[in-house]
C-alpha cells in the first residue's frame, strides 16, 4: 500500500511516539499542579514543548497557545479576536478559497452581524495582495488568508499581505495548517498577527495544535473552565500530545533541506510524467508556488473520486479533495455541489467533481512514484471508455467548448 495522502494526515514519526511515551504512566501529571514533583515535571515537560514549538516559527514560547488542533486554534484565532476586540470594526476579508474551519466561524460570525467580503484569486489559486487591499475599509478588524491550500498546493503571499494590514491597523490571521512541518515559516518575516499550526500534518499526533499570537494582540477565550494557556484556552493540557507536537517540530526544523529536497525531486518527477504522457489532463494550483511533494489534477471528462476509487483498489492512497469535506455528506448540499477551491480557480462544476490531490511525504520513495505512473494509464483509459461526456466528445460534442 502506497500512501501519497499527506495532506489529510501524516503517520506518527517513531521518535515523536518515544517522546510522547514516558508522559502517558510515567510523568503523568497535570501541569498546572504546581505543589507537588509530579505537577512540577508536567509544567516544565510542558514549558520545553512551548520553547520547541515556538523555536521552529521564531516566536517567543509566551505567544505559542496549545489548542485541540488547527480547527479550533482557527475558530479561536477568528472569533475570539472579534470578541475581544469589538471596538476595531465588523469587517473581515478572507480568500474564497479558506479551508472549512475558517469558513465555518466566518459564517458564524455573518449570522451575528459581521460582513466578510471574500477576495478571489487567479487560475493558480494565488489571492492578489493588491485584492486584499482594495477589499479594506474603514471598519476593517480582520484579514485571514490561508498560508497554503491542502486541495491545490498554492503558497500565498503572506509577507506581501501582511503589508497592508500594517498599514492599516489590521490584524491579520494566516491558516498554516496546510503547511506545517513542510514549508519554512518565519512569523516575523512573514508579519503575521496570529498562525494556526497542526501537529498530524507534520507526523505529529492527532488531536493537538497550536496558535501563535503574537504580543499585544488579546483573544476572548472560546473554551471556558479554567486559565489554563495564560487564560486564552481552558482545559488541562494534553501534556504526550503536546510533547509529540514538539518533537514533530523539532525534527521538522532539523531536518527541513532533507525532506524538501526528496519532495521536490518526487514532486517534479511525477509533474514531469503526467505533463507528457496524459491527455486532457489541468493541473491545479501553482506550478511553481506550491507545497513541496504536492501534485493536484484534474482529467477532462472523468470524475476525480473515479479516478481515486480505482486507484485505492492498486493500493495507492490519494485524496479528492479536503478530508474535512467529506464530513459534510447530506448537511449543505451548497458544499457538495463542487468543491468551492476548485470553483475558484475555474474548473467547470459540471463536468468535475473534485480534483486529485497527490500529497507525498518524508517516507515516500521513488519506487511508489514509478508504481503510481505506471497504474495510471490504464485506468484513465478505462474511465474514459466508461465516460459519456467523453462519449459526446468522440461525436463531435465536446462539453469544454462552450
Amino acid at each position: 500500500m502506497i500512501y501519497f495522502d499527506h495532506q489529510s494526515t501524516t503517520p506518527v514519526d517513531p521518535r515523536v511516539v518515544e517522546a510522547m511515551l514516558p508522559y502517558f504512566s510515567g510523568t503523568y501529571g497535570n501541569p498546572s499542579s504546581h505543589i507537588h514533583a509530579q505537577g512540577v515535571a508536567a509544567g516544565e515537560a510542558l514549558d520545553n514543548a512551548r520553547l520547541s514549538v515556538a523555536s521552529s516559527i521564531g516566536a517567543k514560547p509566551e505567544e505559542v497557545i496549545f489548542t485541540s488542533g488547527a480547527t479550533e486554534a482557527n475558530n479561536l484565532a477568528i472569533k475570539g479576536f472579534v470578541e475581544a476586540n469589538a471596538d476595531r470594526g465588523k469587517h473581515i476579508i478572507a480568500s474564497a478559497i479558506e479551508h472549512y474551519s475558517v469558513l465555518a466561524p466566518l459564517r458564524s460570525l455573518q449570522s451575528r452581524g459581521f460582513e466578510v467580503t471574500y477576495v478571489g484569486c487567479d487560475k493558480y489559486g494565488m489571492v492578489d495582495p493588491v485584492d486584499v487591499g482594495k477589499a479594506l475599509k474603514h471598519d476593517t478588524a480582520m484579514i485571514t488568508v490561508q498560508a497554503a491550500n491542502p486541495e491545490i498546493g498554492t503558497i500565498q503571499r503572506i509577507q506581501d499581505i501582511a503589508l497592508f494590514a500594517r498599514k492599516h491597523d489590521v490584524y491579520f490571521h494566516t491558516d498554516a495548517a496546510a503547511a506545517s512541518g513542510i514549508v519554512p515559516i518565519d512569523v516575523d518575516v512573514l508579519g503575521v498577527d496570529s498562525l494556526t499550526l497542526s501537529s498530524h500534518n507534520m507526523y505529529g499526533p492527532k488531536g493537538v495544535g497550536a496558535l501563535y499570537l503574537r504580543t499585544g494582540n488579546r483573544l476572548s477565550c472560546q473554551i471556558v473552565g479554567g486559565m489554563q494557556e495564560s487564560g486564552y484556552r481552558s482545559g488541562t493540557e494534553n501534556l504526550p500530545g503536546i510533547v509529540g507536537m514538539a518533537k514533530a517540530c523539532d525534527l521538522a526544523k532539523a531536518e527541513a533541506s532533507t525532506r524538501i529536497e526528496l519532495l521536490k525531486n518526487l514532486q517534479i518527477k511525477l509533474w514531469d510524467w503526467l505533463a507528457n504522457n496524459v491527455e486532457y489532463l489541468e493541473f491545479t494550483g501553482h506550478p511553481m508556488y506550491r507545497i513541496p511533494g504536492h501534485v493536484s489534477f484534474w482529467v477532462k471528462f472523468i470524475e476525480g473520486e473515479s479516478l481515486l476509487l480505482m486507484l485505492n483498489m492498486k493500493g495507492i492512497m490519494c485524496s479528492s479533495g479536503s478530508a474535512c469535506s467529506s464530513n459534510l455528506r447530506g448537511h449543505d448540499e451548497e458544499d457538495l455541489a463542487a468543491s468551492h477551491v476548485l470553483t475558484a480557480v475555474g474548473v467547470p462544476a459540471e463536468f468535475c467533481s473534485g480534483s486529485l490531490t497527490v500529497s507525498m511525504g518524508k517516507d515516500n520513495t521513488e519506487d511508489e512514484v514509478d508504481y503510481m505512473i505506471s497504474a495510471l494509464p490504464s485506468i484513465i483509459e478505462r474511465l474514459l471508455a466508461m465516460s459519456p461526456l467523453y462519449a459526446d466528445k468522440l461525436k463531435g460534442k465536446d462539453p469544454y467548448s462552450k
